[in-house]
């Protein structure tokens, strides 16, 4: 047992200096750089952990069946590329955001995002706080500069890390952005609070898990999270779709804000009504991955099943939503 922590420990310390280095040369290498680097750690990534790009791979195929083979192998591997370079860019633009003043940044730099996430904050405005979802693609962690440049108070729900040196890095440099960042265990009395407060709320739900929602995502069963759709409908707030995707060929980025997912009214069913509003969620996901399909994260296996699932089976779930106040 001793030892199996000791070999843990040391895996964590080279994890920890090998992000450490990547996150030096990204603030030092210009952007092509940067892309070449992203590309080739996506090759290692495919050769080493060829059960990914397998997965990747049917995932592609399946989803989008009129791609050809070629044309499936080339948005897995940019696929690869992209996620790899999400990490990059992070360290790459934090550098400069945080440096400059944020909001004249991305006003001068890219007018399109400002112009789009000024339709976010309108949004959050209006309903005194939106619980705003991304799917994990182009850069998500983007996200948080700009909706903070823009004036949008935001708390961000995140995958803790297995390897806590490495977890302390990233959230050193996610705080960054101005934004609050939790961990998604144990975050329901924070995010309740939140939207008591009128701020907004930021997650990522694209993922399969064993307590969900039975979805349909790009014409397969799925599962999907429902506390967005939960919180929607105890807290009367909107969901909204958003996303900040790259512009290969031009350069830059260009981004994607849906319009409010909003509760209904006097809906009979309150569990009907959150399973309504996570499709609906999944199928605007749809809808952003279809027009950038090569920076999505295809290698998670999203249409997963589980030996225990609970897909909502029971009526007892509806009720456990509504005691969450």
């Amino acid at each position: 047992m001793k030892k199996k922590k000791r070999l843990r420990r040391i895996r964590w310390h080279f994890e920890y200096w090998a992000v450490r280095l990547i996150f030096l040369a990204a603030g030092a290498l210009p952007i092509r750089a940067m892309h070449s680097i992203a590309a080739f750690l996506g090759t290692l990534l495919f050769i080493f952990v060829p059960k990914r790009r397998r997965i990747a791979v049917e995932n592609i195929a399946l989803a989008f069946p009129q791609m050809s083979p070629r044309e499936v192998k080339e948005t897995a591997d940019k696929s690869a590329a992209s996620f790899f370079l999400t990490f990059m860019e992070g360290i790459k633009y934090r550098s400069l955001l945080t440096a400059n003043d944020p909001a004249r940044l991305i006003r001068e730099s890219y007018p399109e995002l400002e112009a789009l996430f000024i339709k976010a904050k309108d949004a959050h405005e209006k309903a005194n706080g939106c619980i705003f979802v991304t799917p994990h693609i182009g850069n998500w962690e983007f996200l948080p500069y700009i909706s903070s440049a823009v004036g949008i108070a935001l708390v961000v729900v995140v995958r803790p890390l297995d390897n806590p040196y490495l977890e302390k890095l990233i959230y050193a440099n996610r705080a960054e952005s101005g934004q609050l960042f939790i961990a998604k265990t144990n975050a329901m009395f924070t995010l309740q609070e939140t939207l008591r407060k009128g701020k907004s709320i930021g997650m990522l739900p694209d993922q399969s898990t064993a307590k969900g929602v039975a979805i349909t995502y790009f014409g397969r069963t799925a599962t999907a999270t429902p506390i967005p759709a939960m919180l929607a409908v105890l807290y009367k707030r909107p969901i909204v779709v958003i996303a900040c995707c790259r512009k290969w060929k031009e350069g830059g980025f260009t981004g994607y804000v849906s319009d409010p997912i909003t509760p209904a009214t006097g809906y009979e069913s309150e569990k009907a009504e959150i399973i309504r509003l996570t499709q609906a969620t999944a199928h605007t996901m749809e809808e952003i991955i279809t027009q950038f399909p090569d920076q999505y994260l295809w290698m998670h296996n999203r249409w997963k099943t589980y030996k225990k699932q609970n897909l909502w089976a029971k009526d007892a779930v509806a009720d456990k939503a509504g005691t969450m106040v």
